[in-house]
């Protein structure tokens, strides 16, 4: 985009009351404009050649073509960002789950009123997601596969598995359910260590995408409960609207939930998660921050390297946002750069034991390549 150009959004929308009112939100912003709306995809689809938008907010329940049919095209055809305008049903999740895995950029929950309290609800995230979709790198454009996976390759972990000595914590946000779907697969159903996830979304949805998650993978995954133990193989990603903490107990490392106040404006957040972490496990603690807006988890980060844990950052060529991951590098927090397809193999080797393979860690701490941030070099293996 042009520097001081406004940014130019088209709306599409099946009800005349969202086009109405979602252009009303986003008009307040002198740095967007509306410059068209559309009742359903085939008149989206219309609209875009001639019009030519930076972003596109798209209903994702609408008649004629549907929205996940619309949303296939806009990314395939024209490498647009398009956020979501989902609605806080069951239904509405697993659509949009669907459609954050196809390519979506973000979404945001459709108001429930047309009156002032529901519409402040939305209106400064779906700017803030509206700007940062205008900057970012286009995601790519997925086929949404079955989510199925051959029952024997899934490895069955016993009720109380053993707790583990190393951690891995992942904080990612936007851009993060396809990250996420590309990556869990690949890790083998043996990994040693227990995996904790804080993906910003809301109530309602972590669930469903934990268990579109377990269809699709070797590992167990699961939305976190309270006292669940952290085991090898098993991943926890933490309810929407709630922090996630581990604790070393007698019985082993388990889980614990919190609704106490947001952090980085965030709950979930990866900060609290990675706190946790660096204080329970140390040096034994594995840190990865990914693609997403803001700066949450950074902070976090920093306590784990201070612990002598590892710290891995997402480069900027496979980050939808690079947010969260840039700030953790630019202030020195972070061990390794690595680009997405390059971060499960190394958290295969960092872990090759139940205790981090400290010979690799040092390994990796003298050797770098040419991957550059900021004029600096940081180590990519």
């Amino acid at each position: 985009m042009t520097p001081g150009r406004k940014i130019k959004v088209l709306v599409v929308d099946d009800s005349a009351l969202m086009r109405k009112l979602i252009p009303l939100i986003i008009s307040s912003d002198e740095d967007i404009e509306v410059i068209g709306t559309a009742m359903d995809g085939d008149f989206a689809l219309n609209k875009i050649s001639k019009l030519r938008p930076d972003v596109i907010t798209l209903d994702i329940d609408m008649p004629r073509m549907d929205g996940l049919t619309t949303l296939g095209s806009i990314v395939r055809d024209f490498g647009i960002p398009v956020i979501l305008v989902s609605s806080l049903t069951k239904e509405g999740a697993e659509v949009t789950l669907k459609g954050l895995e196809m390519g979506a950029f973000d979404f945001v929950p459709k108001p429930r009123e047309a009156i002032s309290v529901h519409i402040s609800e939305i209106s400064s995230e779906l700017i803030d997601k509206i700007k940062a979709a205008a900057h970012c790198r286009h995601l790519k454009f997925k086929e949404p596969a079955p989510h199925k996976i051959k029952a024997q390759s899934k490895t069955v972990l016993p009720l109380k598995s053993p707790s583990v000595e190393s951690v891995v914590a992942i904080g990612i946000s936007t851009g993060g359910p396809q990250a996420l779907t590309e990556i869990l697969p690949s890790i083998p159903g043996s990994f040693p260590s227990g995996i904790l996830i804080v993906q910003h979304m809301p109530e309602g949805f972590t669930e469903l995408f934990a268990k579109r998650l377990d269809s699709v993978c070797h590992i167990s995954v699961k939305e976190a409960a309270d006292g669940d133990v952290v085991s090898p193989g098993m991943a926890l990603i933490s309810p929407g609207g709630k922090h996630l903490k581990v604790k070393k107990t007698h019985y082993g490392a388990v889980s614990v939930l919190s609704q106490s106040t947001t952090v980085s404006g965030h709950r979930p957040s990866a900060t609290v998660l990675f706190d946790s972490v660096a204080e329970e496990y140390r040096e034994n603690a594995i840190g990865v921050i990914m693609t997403g807006m803001g700066d949450d988890g950074v902070e976090g980060l920093r306590k784990i390297k201070e612990k002598g844990g590892v710290t891995i950052a997402q480069d900027e060529e496979t980050s939808v946002i690079y947010g969260m991951p840039k700030v953790a590098v630019e202030r020195g927090y972070v061990d390794m750069v690595l680009g997405l397809e390059e971060i499960v193999p190394n958290l295969i080797r960092l872990t090759g034991s139940n205790g981090l393979n400290r010979g690799f860690e040092d390994e990796i701490k003298f050797q770098s390549t040419d991957r550059r941030h900021n004029g600096k070099v940081y180590d990519s293996r």
